[in-house]
């Protein structure tokens, strides 16, 4: 299988040892990430000519039974801090698992929980990430079935790592996805971006802000079923996670075979988010979220899909951000308008500017 990063980034950033080892930037959202899962998981257990649900590098799996369609996911959390301004481990392992089960308009219905415990926690910290979870867990209705505990030596965990996997179910004939996506259509977000990323920098290294920045995790289902019902025919939701808003419409639009537009200055983001990646050098259209949704809809229903996600707590500050194009067999993707009138490719993030947040 080529090597995706050596191809489009020629030598930069590459060593012998990089393809050797595997780098905190191999588990960025980026392209590095989805090399890593090309080379070493898709060759490994994905069908030969490429097919399948694995393939489709999706936030959840679409599984036909009997009578009804179920949705079905996975994810690890390790952030750093357990605990961050707006929310900490327990919150976010929920909410994220969550989000990857509403992206396909899958209720969750069922949750795992799987905890690495590192010897010397804290019990009342574990208790407080515990109480965490299960109250984020009651806000959908969804309930924790099944889980496993490990203790590991000390050093080993960074206190705490957590697993879980979801089960959601999907309305009959209901189908969100990449592939949905159509030439014309509206691409809109819910909310501001590069919270969640900023949020837990701070609280990491110690760093002050004239406003304080807060994480936006949340479980979303209670959102994505109001824009189910403001859009028949919505194509996809994506939780713009690691490699933030950046990453999740490079794979929506090479998912899909189509090009997108976005406009800069439409994309909702604090100003003290904004002053903080102008100060650590970040580009906030990186940097991760953990309570937005990134939306695609067709053009005639964007406005109520707009409306929809304002009149809800989750989206107040939802914006359409642009549209998509007409794909091309060669060249970038995603275009970036920019605030100055011109225009810019906005790449696929590389690896990871902020380790262990998510």
């Amino acid at each position: 299988m080529k090597d995706k990063g050596r191809k489009d980034r020629g030598t930069k950033g590459w060593n012998h040892m990089a393809d050797e080892v595997i780098l905190l930037s191999d588990g960025g959202g980026g392209e590095r990430m989805i090399d890593l899962v090309r080379r070493e998981i898709l060759s490994r257990f994905g069908p030969a000519d490429g097919s399948g649900e694995l393939a489709r590098l999706a936030d959840a799996a679409r599984i036909e039974s009997p009578g009804a369609a179920l949705a079905f996911t996975t994810d690890s959390y390790v952030v750093r801090p357990l605990e961050f301004p707006g929310g900490d481990i327990g919150r976010l392992a929920i909410s994220g698992t969550v989000n990857d089960l509403a992206c396909l308009g899958a209720r969750p219905v069922a949750l795992s929980l799987a905890l690495i415990l590192e010897e010397g926690l804290e019990r009342a910290l574990l208790g407080r990430m515990l109480d965490s979870a299960a109250a984020a867990a009651r806000e959908v209705g969804a309930a924790v079935v099944c889980g496993d505990t490990k203790v590991v030596e000390r050093g080993s965990a960074d206190g705490l790592f957590i697993t879980t996997s979801g089960i959601g179910v999907i309305e009959t004939g209901r189908r969100l996805g990449a592939e949905q996506i159509r030439p014309g259509d509206k691409v809109l977000v819910s909310g501001t971006v590069g919270d969640h990323g900023i949020a837990v920098m701070s609280r990491r290294e110690g760093l002050r802000f004239e406003a304080a920045v807060q994480s936006d995790v949340a479980p979303l289902w209670p959102l994505a079923e109001t824009i189910l019902a403001a859009s028949p025919n919505l194509r996809a939701l994506k939780d713009p996670t690691r490699g933030g808003l950046a990453a999740a419409v490079n794979e929506l639009a090479e998912a899909a075979g189509v090009r997108m537009r976005i406009d800069e200055a439409a994309v909702p983001v604090r100003p003290a988010v904004a002053g903080a990646c102008e100060v650590l050098g970040l580009d906030v259209l990186n940097v991760a979220n953990e309570g937005k949704f990134v939306v695609v809809a067709p053009a005639d229903e964007a406005e109520a899909v707009l409306r929809a996600m304002r009149s809800h707590p989750l989206g107040r500050q939802a914006a359409v951000i642009g549209e998509v194009l007409e794909g091309a067999a060669r060249g970038p993707r995603i275009t970036l308008r920019t605030r100055i009138g011109g225009e810019r490719v906005l790449e696929m993030p590389y690896g990871e500017d902020l380790p262990r947040i998510c």
